[in-house]
């Protein structure tokens, strides 16, 4: 699959995550469903934020201000790269990336969006040309070349589609 694709596919989640924005009425948006649980906010919050840090990991590689490295993912890393999903168990993201996660507004969630989606575009021709060898260390994964950020990216955003569905399982359930 060429990146072209890859991130043709992350626009369309892209598109649904806004759709489900325009859905959700501002006084359910940062509702926790239960204690312990994140709200939409809280997940849009995580998503844009750790997606915006795997975009300055792509930017590393293309600019070779990463590690130039032929050392492979982790074993995790490549099995969650190669079937494109996450282990379904719950994992709790790293304390760095979860220690950023906050309430937003649903205008500043489209505005992360947005951003998002246009500093993807704009590195898109950029991403063919980056060396393979170059890679960024992701927490928990190894080391990623740009062609793996980017899979990821879609990866993850798609596992944090599933999550705003369940919170909204679980907010009907409580009502």
């Amino acid at each position: 699959m060429s990146m072209q694709q890859m991130a043709d596919r992350t626009l369309k989640i892209l598109d649904r995550y806004e759709q489900f924005l325009n859905q959700v009425a501002e006084s359910d948006f940062k509702l926790n469903p239960v204690e312990g649980v994140w709200s939409y906010s809280e997940v849009y919050s995580h998503i844009f934020t750790a997606n915006h840090a795997c975009l300055i990991a792509i930017q590393n590689c293309i600019q070779g201000k990463s590690i130039d490295s032929k050392e492979p993912a982790s074993i995790a890393g490549r099995l969650i790269l190669f079937f494109g999903i996450f282990p379904p168990v719950k994992i709790k993201a790293p304390e760095r990336i979860a220690a950023m996660v906050k309430k937003i507004s649903k205008e500043e969630a489209q505005v992360q969006v947005q951003k998002f989606r246009e500093n993807l575009i704009e590195l898109l021709p950029k991403m063919e040309q980056a060396s393979p060898t170059q890679k960024a260390k992701h927490p928990r994964m190894g080391l990623f070349n740009v062609r793996q950020w980017l899979r990821f990216i879609e990866i993850h955003t798609l596992h944090h589609e599933k999550q705003l569905y369940r919170v909204k399982g679980m907010l009907k359930k409580s009502r």
